[in-house]
């Protein structure tokens, strides 16, 4: 059980601390959000962030590219965009008489998929292999993608002109998704005050080296998690399955994201152990979009969440 309380990490480093702030002085009023999203990256997952146009969704995977060292690539989702404007395209090389690849933005330590759902299906599949593999196959040849590895898209709703739904198949490589939403009254007020964050984050100096985060990543799945904790975690898995509320329930890879999830935000609290209310942190974030209303076509509420976790007896 849970009666003693889990050691603190004394050890843990502190430039996370400094990339949470600094996070958070760009994207006001979001520490929880902010929290969500590094939770989400350290935990070597990808994150997809919907919401209207203009809450602050590009500025904060900027901000956290620049915070974590991390190289950087934009692509800019439209419906004209093609699968190898993503991957890349051989080109003939006169000089040496032969075809030499050019790799396209997806190379890159951390990929901004700008309004994905945007484009059509046909090139949304085309970060499958990508974000599942870390690879891009082209024209009969693998290519490794840089290490670390984080796609963060963005999203417009769907009921916006001109967007496409993402297949299942892609929101489930998702770890986590997140909204923004309106700020606060304060927060608007100082934005409104200081003018846009977008040139802030574009400038802001590295916390960490990125070449250090895999070992760090090693770190955090290694975080200790109880028997009753896994009970937790098993029963909130069955619970989906059971409820009628939704058109299925979380498969095992589901709960393994939500066992990586719950690890890295018990790692940032500075935690040696994961505790229920670790798990019932992330679980909004890593199980709305993979679960869907049985009322409809739209996925599962705040509201079915706080429901579901209700409904599980905590250890």
């Amino acid at each position: 059980m849970f009666g003693n309380a889990p050691a603190l990490l004394s050890g843990r480093p502190r430039p996370f601390d400094a990339v949470l702030t600094r996070a958070g002085e760009i994207i006001l009023g979001k520490e929880n959000e902010i929290r969500l999203a590094l939770t989400c990256l350290l935990a070597g997952g990808h994150l997809l962030i919907e919401d209207l146009p203009g809450m602050g969704k590009t500025t904060l995977a900027q901000a956290l590219a620049r915070l974590l060292g991390l190289q950087f690539s934009r692509i800019q989702f439209t419906s004209d965009l093609l699968p190898a404007d993503i991957t890349g395209v051989s080109i003939f090389d006169r000089d040496k008489s032969a075809f030499r690849f050019l790799p396209g933005p997806v190379f890159a330590q951390l990929v901004l998929a700008d309004e994905i759902n945007r484009a059509t299906p046909k090139t949304q599949s085309a970060l499958l292999e990508a974000m599942e593999e870390g690879q891009v196959t082209a024209e009969g040849q693998t290519r490794a993608l840089p290490r670390p590895f984080f796609v963060i898209a963005t999203q417009n709703p769907a009921h916006q002109i001109g967007t496409f739904p993402l297949p299942e198949s892609q929101l489930d490589r998702f770890l986590m998704r997140i909204e923004l939403g309106y700020p606060d009254r304060a927060a608007e007020r100082a934005l409104l005050t200081a003018g846009s964050q977008r040139a802030q984050a574009e400038h802001l100096p590295p916390c960490f080296q990125a070449d250090d985060l895999p070992a760090l990543q090693k770190e955090i799945a290694a975080v200790h998690t109880a028997g009753p904790l896994i009970d937790y975690v098993q029963n909130l898995i069955e619970a989906t399955r059971n409820n009628p509320n939704f058109q299925h329930g979380l498969s095992p890879r589901a709960g393994l994201a939500l066992l990586a999830a719950a690890r890295a935000w018990a790692w940032l609290a500075g935690r040696d152990m994961v505790l229920p209310d670790d798990v019932q942190a992330v679980l909004p974030a890593v199980a709305r979009h993979r679960l869907r209303s049985a009322q409809g076509s739209g996925f599962a509420s705040l509201e079915d969440i706080a429901t579901l976790m209700r409904s599980v007896a905590i250890p």
